[in-house]
């Protein structure tokens, strides 16, 4: 058997940074992070060959002390905390006191700062676990932290990392995610000497929504605010036409870091369920706030996962907050002749702004990149010098006279039934189309949860009862939702060992494939325990009422569609059906007028 032994200075040295730095990504994110927390308001980053081999942070934040220098680059060495007392209040973006330290041990690290009090600043090498020199020089206010030639001492590590491009992407994607946890900071990016992202730093988040993700994008935004003594939060949520296939446009912020959170995704999903087609995702920047002592940051050494100690309370607040900033809002979907047309404009991110833009330390450019002037035209872009900033247009969300209202459906001009599905309608300059299986599957699905709130539920039995056989993993799942199925009208019976009887089913879901439809709820409340509450296992329950409703290639009468059109009215919702498809769309008069070549664009 091996004897035990204690390692040399070098091999801790690397084992260290290799949980700390496995990529370019990680090196970048540590200092920028170390930027933050030093005051800067202004930060540049350049990488060359995906970070490997330069990268270069510059701020104008607070710099370090000369006599601080050498120390800042030992192990666990920080001005972030004392003790482990602090770790419970933690407000800054680092803390571990490992990053200068790890970075070093495998780069070779120049680092140029100065502080506001001294005359001149100071120059320090290092390579390795080596000190090199340290001088005195001119040098700006803030600091400038130069990495070179990453894992030149450990090319095993190499062999793991991505392709060049790659690594390149993960550290533009890091820039974004902190641009839009600090508006407030301007945020420059460069790589292989190519402007990918600039930011002014007035504090306009949608301003850096609009840099990020484009014009189509921050046209097309949610406010959402809500203040909690257990949990805030503030930002954007999109409307359900930046729905997205993958969960990387959902961006959550906590106390200023990007962090991951289980409960966050959760909840924002099942807030915008009735909102969006299964499989889609939302798009979303929210920034959350609370007391450091209710979260763990401390739980993975990139500090992006999180742990909440009050979990089922937040997961309600965020919930109820996202399905209430989208409910009684017109979401009637303008739908354009050529989709692709949509996808590429989506998809156009604004360009950087050619003209040399102001280091972090030019002070007067500064001042004058961040001014902002508003355009005298109306339109929710505001132009500035050097950076375009998107107006707030909470007062643009007035419809007097929608579609769907009473005063409009008196000049709804019914043109007929298209394919036994689709009826379409004249009003005003709009063609409007309804799909109206999705209508009546919305109807039938407000009623019954209208009926629950009202306790006055009609069920119909079932003769004979249906008997279902369950594992015991299922049974334990019915018999703690029991009470949430029969104030639906779901009797549900013990039937003996490891099977139950259906008794009788709502009224409106009568008829339907009551096996399936019943298998499909227990399933949906295995899979996801937070997603117990009451309310939103009803919701689950009844969202299955398009079993009941009308299909597709089913003729109907225009007095059962006015029927149809009066009932949609009567509904907080009526443009999704329960499982987010479109009841509604539209079509203007002006894109007809573009296909027949009437106008030319």
């Amino acid at each position: 058997m091996s004897k035990i032994q204690l390692l040399d200075k070098t091999t801790i040295e690397q084992i260290a940074a290799g949980e700390v730095v496995e990529r370019p990504f990680n090196v970048v994110k540590e200092l920028v992070e170390n930027s933050i927390d030093a005051g800067a308001k202004n930060i540049t980053v350049e990488i060359k060959d995906g970070g490997l081999k330069m990268i270069r942070v510059t701020d104008d934040g607070e710099g370090i002390p000369a006599d601080d220098i050498p120390r800042a680059f030992l192990p666990h060495a920080t001005s972030k905390i004392v003790d482990i007392n602090d770790l419970l209040s933690i407000r800054s973006l680092g803390f571990r006191g490992e990053a200068l330290s790890s970075i070093s041990a495998v780069s070779e690290i120049e680092l140029i700062t100065k502080t506001k009090e001294d005359l001149l600043g100071s120059r320090y090498i290092r390579e390795g676990d080596n000190e090199e020199s340290i001088e005195k020089i001119g040098a700006p206010d803030g600091t400038t932290m130069i990495v070179k030639d990453l894992f030149y001492n450990v090319p095993a590590r190499k062999k793991f990392l991505k392709s060049l491009s790659a690594e390149g992407t993960m550290v533009a994607d890091l820039i974004d995610h902190i641009a839009l946890s600090h508006p407030e900071i301007g945020f420059r990016l460069i790589s292989n000497q190519k402007p990918l992202l600039q930011t002014s730093g007035n504090g306009v988040l949608k301003e850096v929504i609009y840099r990020i993700y484009g014009k189509e994008t921050a046209d097309n935004l949610i406010d959402l605010d809500f203040d909690d003594e257990i949990l805030k939060g503030h930002g954007y949520i999109g409307n359900p036409s930046l729905t997205r296939s993958s969960r990387n446009f959902e961006n959550f912020f906590m106390n200023g870091r990007f962090v991951h959170c289980d409960i966050f995704t959760r909840a924002v999903e099942e807030g915008y369920r009735e909102f969006l087609m299964q499989h889609k995702f939302p798009f979303c920047v929210i920034n959350f706030e609370c007391d450091p002592a209710m979260i763990d940051v401390n739980v993975h050494p990139s500090k992006m996962e999180i742990r909440l100690h009050k979990r089922e309370e937040s997961y309600d607040l965020i919930r109820e907050a996202v399905h209430d900033c989208m409910s009684n809002r017109d979401l009637i979907r303008t739908v354009p002749f050529d989709d692709k047309d949509t996808e590429v404009i989506a998809a156009q991110k604004p360009p950087v702004p050619e003209k040399k833009s102001p280091e972090p330390f030019e002070s007067n450019r500064i001042l004058q990149f961040k001014h902002v002037d508003v355009d005298a035209e109306e339109s929710n872009i505001i132009k500035a010098k050097e950076v375009a900033v998107v107006r707030d247009l909470s007062q643009m969300n007035l419809f007097e006279d929608r579609f769907l209202s009473e005063k409009a459906q008196i000049k709804h001009r019914v043109i007929g039934q298209v394919f036994k599905t689709y009826w379409l309608f004249e009003y005003e300059d709009k063609l409007f189309m309804m799909d109206q299986h999705a209508a009546h599957e919305k109807v039938k699905y407000e009623r019954l949860m209208k009926q629950y709130r009202n306790k006055n539920v009609t069920s119909q039995s079932l003769n004979p009862p249906i008997i279902v056989d369950l594992s015991s993993k299922e049974m334990s799942v019915i018999n703690e939702y029991m009470d949430s199925f029969a104030k639906l009208g779901i009797e549900i019976e013990d039937f003996g060992t490891g099977s139950v009887a259906l008794r009788s089913m709502p009224q409106d879901l009568y008829g339907t494939d009551e096996l399936t439809f019943f298998r499909e709820i227990v399933d949906d409340l295995m899979s996801d325990p937070l997603k117990g509450d009451p309310e939103v296992i009803l919701s689950k329950i009844a969202s299955m009422s398009c079993k009941a409703a009308v299909k597709g290639n089913t003729f109907m009468n225009e007095e059962q569609v006015g029927a149809l059109i009066s009932e949609l009215m009567t509904l907080d919702n009526p443009y999704n059906c329960p499982h987010g498809r479109p009841t509604i769309i539209s079509m203007t008069k002006n894109e007809l007028d573009k296909k027949f070549s009437r106008i030319v664009t």
